[in-house]
């Protein structure tokens, strides 16, 4: 038997599963499987990157495919008003769903010790569940549950009827631990959930980071960071003037919103300093033509990287919706919420837990 694997679907959870492999003892590193999913991420070279720190037995890629890649799959994704024709319909997507995905996964599971995936929401879970494999679920982003249930969002009405059907009886599939074969669901913070569960299981990432070395916090650096020197020189020698604010941006709403939001932020923080904007890494607006004149890091860069730069301070950072908890680089930390959201889109659109 091998002895552990993770599914990883965006750059932040490789960041998190380098945290956790790097606080294993050093004589059990080495020994994980990566798998690097290109359903909602485009990687680039970070395997090969990754590749190079000699953390990890295998880094391979996985060409999972979201459902409406399937054709024949649309018509079970249709809503139905009687309530029993509408599971028995969801019965049949979860198990065709999972054998479809079986079709892509690159590796044998049940080969694993150990198998940890961040997003059991994409077809990963519906793939694990459906063939009886065993897994741990880790919460997508820092403190993402609290934000958005999307278990209980997503199964809005009878919800304790189909998770039932999901935990006890396999016929449907539930995320964020609610799968049969899911073990148990790390989160950050348990006492910030709104509905407790009892596989919720608090694993604090920030003692993760303050457990790293200088050399453990280089190698992260080294599988993230394209170009060290180049990002050195963004941060140490820009010629800010004034004070430095960094705006955090999300991939929110359309695209034309989405731009005259961060407009709008950018012409109220630069009154304070010099503004420098961090992509997010699924942002598809191109912030380098359109924000032509203002500053920015690297997309791809995961936010926390930055706490790794010694010298490096800004006297603001500032988020719409972001958790800012990790940031330990700033002054300041301004989260704006789902109250400064509401003036650019209907608010039911972002207030998903008011609905549940």
């Amino acid at each position: 038997m091998k002895d552990r694997i993770y599914v990883c679907h965006t750059y932040y959870h490789v960041y998190v599963t380098f945290l956790k492999e790097l606080n294993l003892p050093k004589e059990k590193r080495g020994q994980a499987t990566l798998l690097l999913s290109s359903l909602s991420n485009n990687f680039e070279n970070l395997k090969e990157r990754v590749e190079s720190t000699g953390l990890f037995e295998q880094v391979l890629p996985f060409d999972e495919k979201r459902d409406t890649e399937y054709p024949d799959l649309a018509k079970l994704r249709q809503p139905r008003n009687n309530v029993l024709l509408h599971l028995l319909q969801r019965i049949i997507f979860t198990r065709k769903y999972g054998n479809y995905v079986a079709k892509t996964v690159p590796v044998n599971f049940k080969e694993y010790k150990e198998v940890y995936v961040y997003c059991d929401s994409d077809p990963i879970g519906y793939y694990l569940n459906t063939h009886r494999i065993y897994y741990h679920a880790l919460e997508d982003g820092l403190n993402c549950i609290k934000n958005f249930d999307a278990a209980r969002y997503d199964n809005r009405g009878h919800f304790k009827l189909k998770a039932f059907m999901s935990e006890r009886l396999n016929l449907i599939f539930i995320q964020n631990g609610y799968g049969k074969y899911c073990l148990d669901m790390e989160v950050n913070d348990v006492k910030a959930i709104k509905y407790p569960y009892r596989k919720y299981k608090e694993v604090p990432r920030q003692p993760l980071v303050e457990a790293l070395d200088q050399d453990d916090k280089n190698l992260i650096l080294k599988a993230f960071i394209r170009n060290r020197e180049e990002l050195e020189k963004q941060i140490y020698d820009t010629g800010a003037i004034g004070d430095k604010i960094l705006i955090l941006t999300e991939p929110l709403c359309t695209l034309d919103v989405r731009e005259q939001i961060f407009r709008d932020l950018v012409t109220t923080y630069e009154k304070e300093g010099t503004v420098f904007l961090k992509p997010h890494p699924r942002d598809e607006l191109d912030y380098k033509t359109v924000f032509a004149d203002v500053p920015q890091f690297d997309a791809t860069v995961p936010m926390e990287m930055l706490n790794f730069f010694p010298n490096l301070r800004f006297k603001k950072v500032v988020s719409v919706l972001t958790e800012t908890k990790a940031i330990q680089f700033a002054d300041e930390v301004v989260k704006l919420g789902i109250d400064f959201m509401d003036k650019y889109e209907d608010p039911k659109i972002h207030r998903q837990n008011e609905q549940i």
